[in-house]
């Protein structure tokens, strides 16, 4: 039976040649991040900015909508309200906008009671105040800091030092575009945001890794050949895995942006772009990054660029 196939088992394809567009475009990008993230910064949801949570309940013989609740909750004026069906059957988490004052919490809540009271049951109101959300934000970022530090630990004891500093140059590029993503689009930033970029991370993480090993294996084996030749000899042979696993991931997120509802669309639009990102990265930055790195083998300087000829095993 023969396997599927979506990349060519023979391609000779020269993936670094796209280098020297690939590179500045990607600087390009993550100086514009920084700016963007400085001047603009990110639209923070209301688990860093504070709020009001109310969790109801649908009364006996009511059904639940979601997207009635929101449109209600929307037209208060108070600003965005974020809408979210919980595990039991009925219940609903609204989060409104924190309001100035002890006067506007009162009237989100004369409000919700207003508009919920007939068909709801309010089970629970919580006030999350700005103390309590900066404090989200230093635990948030020190969670995000201490995650990415452990990778890139991981990275640097799990490979020789060019391969190591080629996969942290490629992991902080991705978390940099995906912020980037998220300035941009103005998807709201939250906790469930953070799971997302710890999840590229580690996405980053395993594509990189699957690429350089192949690297390292075809630095034992061939002894002679030039390192763009190599470099492409080992993203030609991984590419089949690469583009099966990406596409199968990305169909699986785009069901989820399609059908997943308003709860996890931001979650899952960042994901999938994500994945692009990873994807790219790979191929097109961690690996590349290796060349102007002086890749070593033997202790020997390797040629920096390719140049004819067939690629001879080691004896």
């Amino acid at each position: 039976m023969r396997l599927l196939r979506l990349w060519p088992d023979e391609s000779h394809f020269d993936f670094m040649r796209f280098r020297r567009i690939t590179f500045p475009l990607s600087a390009i990008l993550s100086v514009a991040t920084v700016v963007l993230f400085v001047t603009v910064g990110l639209n923070f949801g209301i688990d860093f900015k504070g709020g009001t949570l109310v969790e109801l309940q649908a009364k006996p013989g009511k059904t639940t909508d979601v997207g009635a609740i929101r449109h209600t909750a929307n037209g208060f004026g108070f600003g965005e309200t974020e809408v979210q069906e919980l595990g039991g059957e009925g219940q609903v988490l609204v989060r409104f906008p924190l309001q100035a004052g002890e006067q506007g919490q009162t009237a989100v809540m004369n409000k919700a009671h207003a508009a919920f009271d007939a068909d709801y049951d309010f089970r629970r109101t919580e006030t999350v105040g700005p103390r309590v959300s900066g404090e989200l934000v230093q635990s948030g970022t020190l969670g995000v800091v201490l995650s990415v530090v452990a990778v890139l630990l991981y990275l640097w004891f799990r490979f020789e030092r060019e391969l190591a500093l080629g996969a942290i140059v490629g992991t902080l590029h991705d978390i940099v575009l995906t912020v980037g993503i998220f300035i941009i689009s103005r998807i709201e930033f939250n906790m469930t945001s953070i799971a997302a970029i710890l999840t590229i991370v580690g996405y980053s993480l395993n594509e990189t890794v699957v690429v350089f090993d192949r690297t390292r294996e075809l630095m034992r084996r061939y002894k002679t050949i030039p390192t763009v030749e190599l470099l492409n000899l080992s993203i030609n042979s991984t590419m089949s895995r690469t583009v099966m696993t990406s596409i199968s991931t990305a169909l699986s997120l785009l069901a989820l942006v399609l059908f997943g509802g308003e709860a996890i669309k931001g979650f899952a639009v960042v994901m999938l772009c994500g994945v692009v990102i990873c994807t790219y990265s790979a191929i097109f930055v961690s690996t590349p990054v290796l060349i102007y790195l002086g890749l070593m083998l033997s202790g020997v300087k390797r040629a920096s660029e390719s140049r004819g000829g067939v690629p001879q095993a080691a004896e």
